[in-house]
């Protein structure tokens, strides 16, 4: 079976409170409990099975630490300047505004509120 690379994701963070306040105001959306057998806090965004892409939580996991240079994740978006302009007011910081990747759409690239860089990614 072909499948897509990513099938699950998890964003360290320092302050689990700050990191959900950051990501359900940028993306608009709940994130939900999972309580997790490795102990630590554990919030999973929104996801259905049946459909294209990767779920994923925000985990304070003993043994990963947030920060820039390692992993950046590209958020779905319809188009990535709408949340790209709420990531300042939600406690993050824009590091590339919005641009056109030639034929493949356009790109953002924000630091959330625990210090990880995020990318932002719509056709349009």
């Amino acid at each position: 079976m072909i499948r897509n690379p990513v099938n699950w994701f998890e964003i360290a963070v320092a302050d689990i409170e700050r990191a959900k306040r950051f990501y359900e105001a940028v993306f608009a959306l709940t994130l939900t409990n999972m309580p997790s057998p490795e102990g630590g806090d554990y919030w999973t965004f929104p996801m259905c099975d049946t459909l294209m892409g990767a779920g994923g939580a925000l985990t304070t996991m003993e043994g990963m630490k947030p920060g820039p240079g390692g992993t950046l994740i590209y958020f779905a978006c319809d188009d990535c300047a709408v949340e790209q302009a709420r990531v300042e007011p939600a406690g993050g910081k824009v590091l590339q505004p919005k641009m056109k990747i030639g034929e493949y759409g356009y790109i953002a690239v924000c630091m959330d509120s625990e210090g990880n860089p995020i990318g932002l990614y719509s056709q349009s």
